[in-house]
């Protein structure tokens, strides 16, 4: 019997769980959507939940995982939903005072055929939704951030942070043009 993830480092944890980009699959919304039923089922106070991330885009390479945002109201205690979501199938990966986040689908042979981030936070605290809107709605950057991607995908396979830094200022750009077009939509 191999180790238990909690028992793995970072590096073996991301050779287990590498980078790797598929084209959009239908099945994504799908999952999404029963996850989301489940979740609002699952998780009280809930103020919005929203599929963010490249797997909402539709019109994009992604990785396939879920990302979703789960918002409560600012007067919620974060971590009283810890215990609520990984008695529900989440592994917690982060957490600090303004946010908590889960994984779902990760096992000690890799992947799940459903996997999904939950990212839990405070109401407003939701740059994603409209950094995902700005792609849909702008197709060229949707392409720019997909060729990015691509570019990155090989260099940092096993290195998510690495990934994921090397994106920050993209992502940054385009959120700030976003909440500048579509002010205060969320």
């Amino acid at each position: 019997m191999g180790k238990k993830l909690s028992e793995m480092s970072l590096k073996e944890l991301w050779q287990l769980f590498p980078i790797f980009l598929t084209e959009y699959q239908t099945s994504w919304k799908e999952w999404y959507s029963e996850e989301e039923i489940f979740l609002k089922k699952t998780i009280p106070k809930v103020v919005r939940i929203s599929h963010i991330g490249s797997t909402a885009i539709g019109s994009i390479l992604a990785k396939p995982i879920i990302d979703i945002l789960v918002e409560v109201p600012k007067e919620s205690i974060l971590s009283n939903y810890r215990d609520l979501l990984e008695n529900s199938g989440y592994i917690c990966m982060a957490q600090n005072a303004n946010n908590i986040s889960f994984n779902k689908g990760y096992t000690e042979n890799g992947f799940a055929e459903k996997v999904f981030h939950l990212h839990l936070r405070y109401i407003k605290d939701n740059s994603e939704l409209y950094f995902r809107d700005y792609l849909i709605e702008h197709p060229d950057v949707a392409s720019e951030y997909e060729k990015m991607k691509l570019k990155l995908w090989k260099k940092y396979e096993h290195d998510r942070d690495g990934y994921t830094n090397a994106k920050t200022e993209f992502i940054q750009k385009y959120t700030q043009k976003a909440r500048f077009l579509y002010r205060n939509r969320y």
